[in-house]
């Protein structure tokens, strides 16, 4: 644990990241925050409260969740202007992702309070880095509606997106999302991603087929998960699909001139294509 020296803050807002797994993992100036301001508004006193024993912080603290939001942002807001300083977090992550807050960012900032980030942990930027999938552009969805069809007509309005797909799962609806963006979006490349800084870290790359019949058999896995789907441009080709193609090629050319030319039209690996179309020259 940091030896924290007392940090007079200026009054305001600081939306604070916090680890979301691992509590080792937030920033000094996080922990100077949470131990120097007079609130910390919190989903749940006692996750957050787990946190601030493990550092040694004894500070004040206060819901502000989705049920008690509305309610208890205009005490927030008068106590800023007062010349308080507050400080928000989330259970898990960084604040707002996923998560109630940007109202009171937005009312914050319209009265002219300071509103600052101290920034740290978060699952879909994790996730993201671990997925093995292009990370130049893309787009994160939240949870997706528990209900199939309503899943389905979100996953569409999102198909042509030009780029990676990050959503968030609980356990229970995995298998059936997993099935549902295959049907929907196509059989992409996908990572599920679980236990995020964890003892038990995993990530799990294939097609979204592929993982859906995974989990089908496995069973359902615990912990928190994150999905990352890879972009429409990332099309896969399985085993049998590739040998149709060499089949095909190799009727009017030589196996050295197949295989290069499936390799090119499906952007796999040219020895990985070379060798299989030997196999099936033999």
């Amino acid at each position: 644990m940091a030896d924290l020296r007392p940090v007079q803050l200026a009054p305001g807002l600081y939306l604070v990241a916090t680890p979301i797994g691992n509590l080792r993992d937030i920033s000094l100036r996080a922990l100077e925050v949470l131990a120097g301001v007079d609130l910390v508004l919190c989903e749940d006193t006692r996750m957050t409260g787990k946190l601030l024993q493990a550092h040694s912080i004894k500070n004040k603290m206060d819901v502000y969740n989705d049920h008690t939001a509305d309610r208890v942002r205009g005490y927030v807001l008068e106590s800023l202007a007062q010349g308080r300083r507050i400080a928000l977090v989330s259970d898990a992550g960084t604040p707002l992702i996923s998560d109630p807050g940007y109202k009171l960012v937005r009312d914050a900032q319209d009265l002219g309070l300071a509103v600052t980030a101290v920034p740290g942990a978060n699952a879909v930027l994790t996730a993201l880095q671990l997925s093995g999938l292009p990370t130049d552009k893309f787009c994160f969805l939240g949870f997706l509606p528990p209900k199939e069809k309503a899943r389905c007509d979100v996953l569409r309005e999102w198909a042509e997106v030009p780029g990676t797909l990050v959503i968030y799962e609980t356990a229970p609806r995995l298998i059936e999302s997993l099935a549902d963006m295959a049907k929907t979006l196509g059989n992409r490349p996908a990572a599920v991603i679980r236990e995020l800084t964890k003892m038990y870290e995993e990530s799990r790359r294939d097609t979204l087929e592929n993982l859906a019949a995974y989990y089908q058999e496995s069973g359902e896995p615990k912990g928190e998960i994150v999905i990352v789907v890879g972009p429409p441009g990332e099309k896969t080709y399985d085993d049998a699909t590739l040998e149709d193609l060499l089949r095909r090629a190799m009727v009017n050319m030589s196996v050295k001139d197949a295989a290069a030319h499936v390799a090119e039209m499906t952007g796999q690996p040219k020895k990985k294509i070379y060798d299989l179309a030997l196999v099936l020259k033999n």
